[in-house]
């Protein structure tokens, strides 16, 4: 299937395009975490976008709370990815398409997070059909919604705020792929570990002919004091995209559910005065 839509630099909303800002690679449910998904939807943050994860994926039925969450994301500009865990290329296309319609229908969203993307050049052909498919799901209904509302038919809640960000495609293998990756994702998870391999990670060579917007960087256990030098790190090794946090993994915890300690700082840090 060819690509309906031309992998590139990512969109990103026109008050952090063409600097750092973050990408949230998913809090807790809604339920557990309104203040988590309220802060995101806060005027004017340095915002690239944000993983919506229901329930491993969509879930098996639309959930009010997630809807609701993802409408405000919506209104307030902000590009709401599904999350897709593709498992190192164990899950089925079929099983992946599927979970993509549910995002699609249910919650609106603007492309897909591909947790646990395979690396390797052996799987690059598989991933490219996934992909395809994804930009081409996402193209017809962003179509089939525009219709609906020329023909004057009631929009969905919250299509009437701000204009929605293209469709896009983010690809989390957590390290280096192969660089035939950076052909068919709009952005590449390159690093997702802890803080202590961060300070001594490197960027692959074949990073550098790649714009910043292209990468992404995704931290934990980074102690307060250290958020300068990862900052520096993120720019040394061209990442435009970050997210990091003083959570930890120890005992098997998520460190992406809970806001950082720090947040204020790091939105700050990034746009002057937007935490305030």
């Amino acid at each position: 299937m060819p690509h309906l839509m031309s992998p590139g630099t990512l969109p990103l909303p026109a008050e952090t395009a063409g600097r750092t800002g973050l990408g949230v690679p998913g809090w807790a449910h809604p339920m557990l975490a309104p203040q988590e998904w309220a802060a995101l939807a806060h005027p004017g943050l340095p915002l690239h976008w944000a993983v919506l994860d229901v329930a491993g994926g969509p879930g098996t039925r639309p959930d009010s709370y997630c809807l609701a969450s993802a409408d405000r994301l919506h209104s307030a500009g902000v590009a709401v990815l599904g999350h897709l865990d593709m498992r190192d290329g164990a899950r089925s296309f079929g099983e992946l398409v599927s979970d993509a319609h549910r995002y699609l229908d249910w919650y609106r969203v603007d492309g897909f997070y591909l947790a646990h993307c395979p690396s390797g050049p052996s799987q690059l052909a598989d991933v490219e059909r996934t992909a395809a498919t994804l930009r081409a799901l996402c193209v017809q209904q962003r179509r089939h919604r525009e219709r609906h509302a020329l023909a004057g038919r009631a929009a969905p809640p919250g299509s009437a705020a701000a204009p929605r960000p293209s469709p896009a495609l983010v690809f989390g293998h957590g390290s280096h792929p192969h660089p035939g990756y950076a052909e068919l994702a709009d952005q590449l998870v390159t690093f997702s570990g802890g803080w202590p391999d961060y300070r001594w990670s490197q960027a692959a060579e074949w990073t550098a002919t790649h714009p910043a917007e292209r990468f992404c960087h995704l931290v934990h256990s980074v102690p307060r004091m250290h958020i300068e030098e990862a900052m520096r790190i993120a720019r040394w090794q061209g990442a435009a995209t970050v997210y990091f946090t003083d959570r930890c993994a120890r005992g098997g915890r998520n460190p992406w559910e809970a806001l950082p300690g720090y947040w204020d700082e790091i939105v700050s840090r990034l746009g002057p005065g937007v935490s305030e």
